[in-house]
């Protein structure tokens, strides 16, 4: 009986040990359990790989690699060079050539989508003649720049039937030279006119029916005196712009609003009689005609 009692007693005793010493597990979260008051954190199965690296940034006037396709860095500005650079008026030369016909008439829609002409623009803007330049390259850039200029203002505005029908043509600055805005005017009095060559106002063409025809070639170092010299000629001899006899001048109103310019060797007469067939008599009698701002189209 001793040894029985001792038994149990001793099976007792375990049963009662094994039960305070069983842990309990509590379940909180899929990420979290709790073992008699011990939070223990899951480190999740698979951490996800950091991000590559950006693509290099490619030295300027390279290639960038994309996925094998390369696109090319965008263009440099224009650098500056000579203003009397033949290879650019030869651009100009071009559009004159394909969109300005022998009467002068102007294809503005064809212009417009001529990226030569967006280039020569760009070109002169950028390439504003020293003060040390001789008159020569002085007056193919400026005559050159004042007809593309006007043609960009056109553009600018387009359509429309008259340069008349744009606010202040003349005026408004729209190209910077330089650290200076320019319009019009300006290069027309302040640059022009002061180099006193009364020709050139046969040469700057503002876009209109009663104005000098445009010629369709550029004007460039070698051929300035020609050119100024045939278009004077031409604008004379158009009876729709100028009636001239021996007599009697019915003449374009350029001649009224530039009067002294063409009075800077002698008179009016003596001016016109250089550049016509007609022997004027110093008293001929003188009208203006009316002017017509179509635009020449």
């Amino acid at each position: 009986m001793t040894v029985l009692r001792t038994f149990l007693l001793l099976l007792v005793f375990c049963s009662i040990s094994c039960a305070s010493k069983k842990e309990v597990v509590k379940k909180t979260s899929p990420e979290k359990v709790v073992i008699d008051s011990l939070i223990i954190t899951k480190v999740p199965d698979q951490v996800p790989p950091p991000p590559p690296p950006p693509p290099p940034i490619p030295e300027e006037g390279e290639p960038m690699e994309v996925d094998s396709v390369y696109i090319p860095a965008p263009p440099q500005p224009p650098k500056l060079v000579n203003a009397t650079n033949t290879s650019f008026h030869q651009k100009w030369d071009l559009v004159l050539k394909q969109y300005v016909t022998d009467q002068g008439n102007v294809d503005y829609s064809g212009i417009r989508n001529s990226s030569d002409f967006d280039i020569y623009i760009d070109w002169l803007v950028h390439n504003k003649p020293k003060n040390t330049s001789s008159d020569v390259e002085q007056l193919v850039f400026w005559i050159n720049a004042y007809n593309a200029l006007t043609i960009d203002l056109i553009l600018r505005n387009y359509p429309v039937k008259s340069i008349k029908d744009i606010k202040d043509p003349w005026d408004q600055r729209l190209w910077k030279f330089g650290d200076k805005w320019l319009n019009l005017n300006d290069i027309e009095h302040k640059i022009l006119r002061e180099m006193g060559e009364p020709r050139i106002h046969f040469a700057i063409v503002c876009a209109s029916e009663s104005c000098p025809k445009l010629q369709n070639e550029a004007f460039t170092a070698s051929n300035l005196e020609a050119l100024l010299t045939k278009s004077t000629k031409e604008f004379l001899k158009d009876n729709s712009k100028n009636e001239i006899t021996k007599n009697s001048l019915k003449l374009s109103k350029i001649f009224k609003w530039f009067a002294k310019d063409f009075k800077q060797n002698g008179s009016l007469i003596d001016f016109l009689n250089r550049y016509t067939d007609v022997n004027i008599s110093e008293g001929a009698r003188k009208n203006y005609k009316d002017y017509n701002w179509d635009l020449n189209d």
